[in-house]
């Protein structure tokens, strides 16, 4: 699907494309391309001489081939951005973007938010956007705010699963659920940290090509300030969550222990009346209780006496609890 938008009055307005006719027809300030057909691209290059990268070239994690200069001047970026799912994982999707012919050509295989929010933004502020290049830092600016609202979802994330742990009681259950929500928001935040990182990679390949005016470089410079606050939040987010996670294994440890001492103390509290058992059942003629009428009930009361008096001394040490 392409999308086009051209500025008016300092608004991103955007235009239906149906056929190449229509492409033709149009002076738009930004291409946006979301899984393209070779129909599309064939417009794209034989309008605006233009070769959109394929799917291999934007997935390419070498930074020679993520930020350069062609020979024609064309500026070609790779950008990851963040995509979190209601049905799925949080996954990262790689953008590539191109600026030539006062234009930016961004192309990619899904729909992603950030780019709907800007679209809207442009939209309802006029005078936000002047150029090619307010688009692309738009987009990077609004990706950043994007980053802090998922860290805010972490936070509170972590904050529910923290009340959890750190009940009174936290059965076998709670503490697999604990686990696997403190898994899903690792992940999560591992991802938007690799996302910022891309992100400043990329604002600095602009500054330092010296594309951007004084108004677009502060710009710049505050979406790298932004972003080095986001990096201090997700080092204490994960500080939190192997803290979280250090909890709840200790607390599946305490049931574990749990479970071997209440087998440890049957075991020691039965040894008694076994060794009793064991005399008893020698059966030698010299044992006095074998011809004893109450040998039987005798035995059987020692053997009680002999397993409750551990029991009573255990409780009375507090070993039970």
């Amino acid at each position: 699907m392409i999308n086009v938008f051209v500025l008016q009055n300092g608004r991103l307005n955007q235009v239906n494309i149906e056929t190449r006719n229509d492409l033709e027809n149009v002076a738009p300030v930004w291409v946006d391309l979301t899984d393209p057909n070779d129909e599309e691209r064939a417009w794209v290059k034989s309008i605006y001489g233009v070769t959109l990268p394929g799917e291999d070239e934007v997935k390419d994690i070498e930074a020679s081939a993520r930020y350069y200069e062609a020979e024609n001047g064309d500026l070609h970026l790779r950008t990851d951005f963040l995509l979190e799912e209601d049905d799925g994982p949080s996954r990262v999707v790689t953008v590539a973007f191109i600026l030539a012919r006062n234009m930016l050509f961004s192309v990619h295989n899904d729909d992603l938010p950030v780019f709907r929010l800007v679209r809207m933004r442009a939209r309802s502020r006029p005078g936000s956007i002047a150029d090619y290049k307010d688009v692309l830092l738009d987009l990077y600016a609004t990706d950043a705010e994007y980053s802090a609202d998922a860290l805010e979802g972490i936070y509170q994330s972590l904050e529910d699963v923290s009340r959890r742990v750190l009940q009174k009681e936290l059965t076998d259950q709670d503490a697999a659920d604990a686990l696997n929500a403190i898994a899903h928001e690792e992940d999560l935040n591992g991802r938007i940290r690799r996302n910022m990182m891309d992100t400043r990679r990329a604002v600095s390949f602009l500054m330092r090509g010296r594309l951007l005016n004084a108004e677009q470089f502060e710009e710049a410079r505050q979406i790298l300030r932004d972003i080095e606050s986001l990096d201090g939040h997700t080092a204490f987010l994960f500080d939190k969550i192997n803290f979280l996670m250090d909890a709840t294994v200790g607390f599946i440890n305490i049931n574990q222990n749990k479970i071997i001492k209440i087998f440890s103390v049957a075991s020691v509290a039965f040894l008694p009346p076994t060794l009793i058992a064991s005399i008893y059942g020698m059966n030698f003629e010299i044992l006095p209780e074998l011809k004893w009428s109450l040998g039987y009930p005798f035995s059987l009361g020692l053997m009680v006496i002999s397993a409750v008096a551990p029991f009573l001394y255990f409780r009375k040490r507090g070993w039970l609890k």
